[in-house]
């Protein structure tokens, strides 16, 4: 069993995904996703901010438009925020369906955790709701909090997920949790992703994985 891609049965994203189902924007043509944390662990490389944060919207994006990721481009402004780590990163992301995504990934964005998603289509916009369940108004500023880290924001998903599990094992039925062919699949979208870096950002296309 894999908790990875928790994102999947997170409510929010549940919900993205139906709506875009039910065709509410219309036909999807950008998707913008944000993840940001507040401060990377130590020894960070600019590698690790690919396949530690920006691994779940590699798999969560083709999961939402139902079109998986043919090629992709990564860029970084000049500078980092620790010795071999670029920080922000920006990857760009092709999918077969003609969508393109951007992903922005910055470790030691210190205000706070955020996840931020939003669909562009042809008829207007769907994007994630924020989180936050209190809306501070005090001193004549009107404010939300942001979380430490993952554990708030994405606690819900990883306890539906876990459930989800045991009710398929319970009732004998297919495990509803992404497949191992999926994990290859988002680790071989990160695998170009690396190779773009690795290559002055030019757009590296996506290998299927083989099983």
């Amino acid at each position: 069993m894999s908790v990875g891609f928790m994102r999947r049965f997170d409510p929010a994203y549940v919900a993205l995904k139906a709506a875009l189902g039910e065709g509410r924007c219309g036909r999807p043509r950008v998707v913008h996703c944000v993840h940001r944390g507040v401060a990377s662990a130590p020894g960070a490389v600019s590698e690790f901010s690919v396949t530690g944060s920006s691994v779940h919207e590699f798999d969560v994006v083709p999961w939402l438009l139902d079109s998986p990721v043919t090629a992709v481009s990564w860029h970084a402004p000049e500078g980092g925020s620790a010795p071999g780590l670029r920080d922000p990163q920006v990857m760009l992301l092709h999918t077969a369906d003609g969508t393109l995504t951007t992903v922005e990934t910055f470790l030691n964005a210190r205000y706070g955790y955020e996840v931020r998603c939003e669909v562009v289509g042809e008829r207007g916009t769907l994007q994630l709701a924020e989180p936050a369940l209190v809306v501070s108004h005090l001193e004549r500023t009107r404010s939300t909090a942001h979380p430490a880290d993952w554990r708030p924001r994405f606690a819900d998903a990883y306890r539906l997920e876990l459930q989800a599990w045991i009710d398929s094992v319970v009732a004998a039925r297919p495990s509803p949790l992404p497949s191992a062919r999926e994990g290859l699949t988002a680790s071989a979208v990160a695998e170009a992703v690396i190779a773009s870096m690795r290559d002055g950002g030019r757009t590296v296309p996506v290998a299927v994985p083989a099983v």
